[in-house]
C-alpha cells in the first residue's frame, strides 16, 4: 500500500511539473533546481551567480526552506526578485509549490529562474518541478563517499558542482574519487570544481549557464 501511495504522489507531482515546464518553455525562462545537503553552499553559489551575471541576464530566485526567510533576505540584498517557499516540514520543493508562486513573477522579464531547494540529499531528487536541469552541489567537507551513498541524486542531476575546493589541503577528500564514482552513475554528468569563497572555477559554471540560456532562446 505504501509503495502505491508514493507512486501516486510522484505521478500527480509529475503532471503539475509538466504544466510548469510548458509555461517556462513558452516564456523562454531557463530554470535550474539547485540541490544539496544543508551547508554545502547553495546560497553563496546563487549570490555569486547573480552578481556575476545580473548585468547581462534577468534573474529571479525561488528560495525553499523548512522555515525562516534568512536565505531569501540574503538573495534579496542582491537586487533580484526572490520569492520564499516555506515547506512547513517537507524535505523538498514540488511542482505544486512552484506553481503557487507564479502570480508573484512577470516571466516576460525573466531569463533565468534559480530554485534553491531544501537542504537534503534524498527527497529533492525524486520530485520534479518543471526545471530544465537539476544541479547538485557537493562540498568537500561532506567527503568523497556521497555518490555511493546517495546515487539517485547523482543520477538525476545534469551538473555536479564540487564546492569548497579551497579546503582540500585541510580535509581528507578525493575529488578524483567523487568524479569517477559520479560518472559511473551518470556518464553524462557535467562536473565543475569550484570555490564559493575564492571564486575559483566559477567562470566555467557561469559559462555553462549562459550557454544553456542561449540554447533555450534559440540564439
Amino acid at each position: 500500500m505504501k509503495v502505491s501511495v508514493v507512486k501516486n504522489i510522484l505521478e500527480a507531482n509529475d503532471r503539475i511539473a509538466d504544466l510548469n515546464k510548458k509555461m517556462f518553455d513558452e516564456k523562454c525562462v531557463f530554470v535550474v533546481n539547485i540541490m544539496s545537503s544543508p551547508g554545502a553552499g547553495k546560497t553563496t553559489l546563487i549570490e555569486n551567480t547573480i552578481k556575476a551575471l545580473k548585468d547581462e541576464i534577468k534573474i529571479a530566485v525561488i528560495e525553499g526552506d523548512i522555515q525562516s526567510s534568512y536565505d531569501a533576505d540574503k538573495i534579496a540584498a542582491t537586487g533580484v526578485q526572490v520569492v520564499q517557499i516555506n515547506t512547513g516540514g517537507a524535505c523538498h520543493i514540488d511542482g505544486n509549490m512552484i506553481s503557487e508562486t507564479f502570480d508573484q513573477f512577470n516571466f516576460d522579464e525573466i531569463d533565468l529562474l534559480i530554485v534553491e531547494n531544501v537542504g537534503n540529499l534524498v527527497c529533492p531528487a525524486e520530485f520534479k518541478m518543471g526545471e530544465d536541469y537539476k544541479v547538485m552541489l557537493l562540498s568537500i567537507p561532506e567527503g568523497d563517499d556521497k555518490p555511493l551513498k546517495y546515487p539517485l541524486m547523482f543520477h538525476e542531476s545534469s551538473v555536479l558542482l564540487v564546492n569548497k575546493i579551497d579546503l582540500l589541503p585541510y580535509i581528507d577528500c578525493s575529488v578524483e574519487k567523487i568524479r569517477n564514482e559520479s560518472l559511473k552513475i551518470n556518464p553524462e554528468l557535467s562536473i565543475f570544481e569550484i570555490s564559493g569563497k575564492t571564486k575559483q572555477g566559477l567562470q566555467d559554471w557561469y559559462g555553462w549557464v549562459k550557454a544553456r540560456i542561449k540554447e533555450k532562446n534559440g540564439s
